[in-house]
C-alpha cells in the first residue's frame, strides 16, 4: 500500500523542535506533490503577559505572520510548491487537531515533540500528546538530534 499525502499541516512556534518539524515536513511535501499548511496557534492563556487586549493581540499575530512568512520562503525555496501559512487564536490542542484539519481536510499533522518550557507544559501539557490522542489523521512528532540522543 503506498500512502500518499495532500494536505499536511505543520505546527510551528518558534521553538527548535518546530524547526525540525518543518525541514521535515518540507521533505514530505516534496515527496507527495502536497499542500504544506504552516500553522501556528496564539494561545492568550500562555501568550498574555497580565491582559490579553486587543493592542497586544495585534502585536502577537504580526509577529506569527512574520515568523510564518520566513517558514514559507524557506519551503519556497526547498521546492515546496503549494504552501499556505494560516494563524489562528485559541488553544492550540484543540484548533490543531480539529479545527483546522478539519477545515483543511488534513491527512497529516506534523508537530515537534515540545516547543513549550517545562513550566508551560507542566500547566498546559503537552500540544503535541493532544494532537496525536485527537486527530483523525496521521501525525508526525518530531524530535530534534538533541532528544534522539538522550533517549539512546
Amino acid at each position: 500500500m503506498t500512502i500518499h499525502y495532500k494536505q499536511i499541516i505543520v505546527a510551528v512556534d518558534g521553538s527548535k523542535e518546530a524547526e525540525w518539524a518543518l525541514e521535515k515536513s518540507i521533505g514530505i511535501a516534496k515527496r507527495n506533490d502536497a499542500q504544506l499548511n504552516i500553522v501556528t496557534v496564539i494561545d492568550p492563556r500562555v501568550d498574555a503577559i497580565e491582559v490579553y487586549d486587543r493592542q497586544y493581540a495585534d502585536l502577537s499575530h504580526k509577529r506569527c505572520e512574520e515568523l510564518l512568512g520566513k517558514y514559507r520562503q524557506r519551503a519556497e525555496a526547498a521546492g515546496v510548491q503549494k504552501v499556505n501559512t494560516l494563524v489562528s487564536v485559541g488553544s492550540p490542542k484543540k484548533a490543531i487537531s480539529r479545527d483546522i484539519a478539519k477545515k483543511i481536510h488534513a491527512d497529516l499533522i506534523v508537530c515537534g515533540a515540545t516547543g513549550h518550557s517545562n513550566m508551560e507544559r507542566f500547566l498546559i501539557g503537552s500540544v503535541s500528546e493532544s494532537i496525536v490522542r485527537t486527530s483523525a489523521c496521521d501525525v508526525l512528532v518530531v524530535r530534534t538530534e538533541e532528544a534522539a540522543e538522550v533517549n539512546t
